[in-house]
């Protein structure tokens, strides 16, 4: 009887030959999604950016900004056939060492007031709603307000 072997699923830097996926992924998920362009030139200008893969299957990505000991996350997506098992909770504990290996005292990051279950995840992990953004957000038939979410980042 021979064993099956599980993997187990991994963050990597995201790198160029990925943008295809990137690009289709958001294309999946959201109505005003980035574009190609949009997540090349985010490796381009140094961003942190990961994949979340497990064998050959991207899970999501993400795309952040650490700058003067600030994260700013520009974009978290887990695919739309991987959301609902907990991918996006490990996604953002990631994200959230490695801001505090940048040695970050804060990460901030904008949501749409419509996402119930995102700000319901961010608001468990301790992100604390600090401002609206007006009219942010694209929509169908106009704009959407962002809410401007902060934690803080303590290091030992």
């Amino acid at each position: 009887m021979s064993a099956l072997f599980k993997t187990e699923a991994y963050f990597r830097p995201m790198h160029e030959d990925d943008l295809d996926v990137m690009a289709a992924i958001d294309y999946a998920a959201y109505p005003f999604p980035w574009t190609r362009g949009n997540f090349g030139d985010s490796i381009a200008s140094g961003y942190s950016c990961w994949v979340y893969q497990h064998d050959e299957f991207i899970l999501g990505y993400a795309v952040m900004m650490l700058a003067a000991q600030e994260a700013h996350l520009l974009n978290i997506t887990v695919a739309p056939n991987w959301q609902g098992q907990g991918k996006g909770r490990a996604f953002m504990l990631h994200l959230l060492e490695v801001a505090r290996n940048y040695a970050a005292e804060a990460m901030f990051l904008e949501v749409r007031p419509t996402n119930t279950v995102a700000r319901r995840l961010y608001h468990k992990l301790g992100f604390d709603h600090i401002a609206v953004r007006k009219d942010y957000y694209p929509i169908p038939n106009g704009r959407e307000d962002a809410i401007i979410m902060r934690k803080e980042l303590p290091h030992a």
